[in-house]
């Protein structure tokens, strides 16, 4: 009686991929990826945030309220301030894309600035409400909701800034250019989530909240 014998190479399964199924990222691609995966979490993050204010927003409490120390003045300067600066990061991405790096450096640093004075805006309203109105992260629900949405996005714009500022520089060190504009890019969609996360801030707690 004769037995079929299977040898163990055709019994086992090819597992091997064919080298025309590939298909690894490179590391631009990889650094793409990661910074949509992290801006996906990211809004995830704030979306929890935005809630919790939302959930609580209106309930009873002792002063002050968010009517009685709120100011639009501050909150407008600053919307406007990280409006423009969405425009010219957006207009420094091009110029870097068409290696006209006078315009890049002069809108970068521009966006630099914008962002720098909406830090300071904020920290006049916030010396505004700890020092004459009282308010604190403690004080009240208002106070713990407010200061942590609105604490988050500023340390994110602070984040933002700084990252701009080594763009700059690893630009003055030919480190960005455009044969290299990713690192740059990337950036700026940081810089465009963040200040797209701030309109949804300014309209729940500066319009809808007061």
């Amino acid at each position: 009686m004769s037995q079929s014998i299977q040898s163990p190479a055709s019994a086992a399964p090819d597992t091997r991929h064919g080298a025309g199924l590939r298909a690894d990222l490179g590391p631009a691609d990889r650094v793409r990826v990661g910074m949509i995966t992290f801006l996906i979490s990211e809004a995830a993050f704030f979306s929890t945030l935005l809630m919790a204010y939302i959930m609580y927003m209106g309930q009873p409490m002792p002063g002050p309220t968010p009517a009685e120390v709120l100011k639009l003045p501050l909150a407008v300067a600053g919307t406007i301030c990280l409006l423009l600066s969405s425009v010219t990061v957006h207009m420094a991405a091009g110029a870097l894309r068409g290696a006209r790096m006078g315009a890049f450096y002069l809108t970068l640093a521009v966006t630099i600035a914008l962002g720098a004075a909406f830090l300071v805006l904020t920290a006049m309203e916030w010396r505004e409400l700890i020092f004459e109105h009282r308010l604190t992260i403690s004080r009240n629900l208002f106070g713990t909701t407010y200061f942590t949405l609105v604490g988050f996005h500023a340390i994110h714009v602070t984040v933002g800034v700084i990252l701009l500022t080594v763009m700059f520089a690893l630009a003055k060190a030919r480190q960005v250019t455009q044969a290299n504009h990713d690192p740059f890019e990337v950036v700026s969609w940081y810089w465009h989530f963040v200040d797209t996360v701030w309109i949804a801030v300014f309209t729940l707690v500066y319009l809808v909240g007061r």
